[in-house]
Parts: structure tokens; sequence; C-alpha cells
């Protein structure tokens, strides 16, 4: 049964109770055969170890396409490239990129980390340089401007 255009977004689990409801709900949602399933990106990178798993775990043990989120929140360019060379070995080829939000949290004022990208645009493009044509981007984005837009 192919749901045109579905898509579903998962967080990596923080307990193997967590983790154990994941896999009940993978299972009972790959047969809507979405176009593809992301796991989030905890702020400040704080999930990436899990996110990582996580994703690994579903392209080795479904038939789904994983997308797996990025951020350059808290990250230098060469520790977000990593990880994107990390997900390349993996045989993820799917990433949403991001900016992400503050790592002191919504509302306050985003700052770049040193010698790390400066916006989801530059991670594009940066992911972009080091992989070409190795990568699906997705991106997401406000329906009206982002509030710190120009």
């Amino acid at each position: 049964m192919n749901v045109p255009n579905v898509s579903f977004e998962f967080f990596p689990p923080k307990s193997g109770a967590m983790e154990q409801k994941l896999w009940d709900a993978i299972e009972r949602l790959q047969v809507l055969e979405p176009n593809f399933v992301s796991v989030t990106y905890g702020a400040g990178g704080s999930t990436r170890d899990r996110t990582h798993r996580t994703v690994k775990r579903i392209a080795d043990q479904t038939f789904l396409n994983p997308a797996a989120h990025l951020t350059c929140v808290a990250a230098t360019k060469e520790d977000v490239l990593e990880v994107v060379g990390d997900y390349a070995t993996a045989g993820i080829h799917h990433i949403v990129a991001l900016r992400g939000d503050p790592p002191d949290g919504m509302g306050q004022a985003f700052s770049p980390h040193p010698g790390g990208y400066e916006s989801s645009v530059d991670l594009i493009s940066g992911i972009s340089t080091a992989f070409p044509d190795r990568f699906q981007i997705s991106v997401g984005c406000y329906p009206e401007p982002h509030p710190e837009s120009r």
C-alpha cells in the first residue's frame, strides 16, 4: 500500500523501552511504504550518536529509505563533515540539512560555532562540495519568513 508523498519523522530513543516502542512503530508504519523516514538531531548535536545508530539500523533492518537530520549547531565544519562521511560509509544518502536551534534555547540569538557553518545554506554547500552527487539533501523551512530572516 503506497501512500504518495508521505514521510515519517522519528526521534532517536533515549532508553531500551523507548527503542522497543520505536521499532514497534516502524514495523507498523513501514507497510504504508513512505517515501522516506527521517530521524531528528537533538539540539546542539545532543543526539548525534543515537541519531546515527537509529538511521543505520533502519537502513540495515528495513526496506525504508532513511534520512538523517543534521544541523550545524555547536560543531566545526570538520566535525559536521565527519558525520556526513560516516553516513556515506553506512550507505545513508539522504540528509535533512537544518541550521538548528540556538544552543541556549529558542528565543536566544543564534551564534555559529567558530569554524562552523553559519546557516543551512552554508551547510548544504559544504556537504555538496565535500561529497558531490552523493546525497539527496532535504531542508525544513517556515511557511512564512523565519523570525531571523532578512
